[in-house]
């Protein structure tokens, strides 16, 4: 799968996609959603982590 992305300017700090797919996201310092420089981008929670953010402030 392609790196997925994360538009800071749209994350409203949920942190449901760290809760959805931790192998891939975690929140920065800030409290914002980023992609861990060390994920598992072969995950099958990507897709449900995009699917799930309120605000779709991830994409592939």
């Amino acid at each position: 799968m392609a790196t997925p992305k994360v538009d800071k300017d749209l994350c409203i700090s949920c942190g449901l996609c760290s809760q959805t797919c931790p192998e891939v996201f975690e929140m920065d310092e800030d409290d914002i959603a980023q992609v861990k420089a060390d994920a598992n981008l072969d995950s099958d929670c990507i897709q449900d982590a995009i699917d799930q953010c309120p605000v779709s402030a991830i994409s592939i």
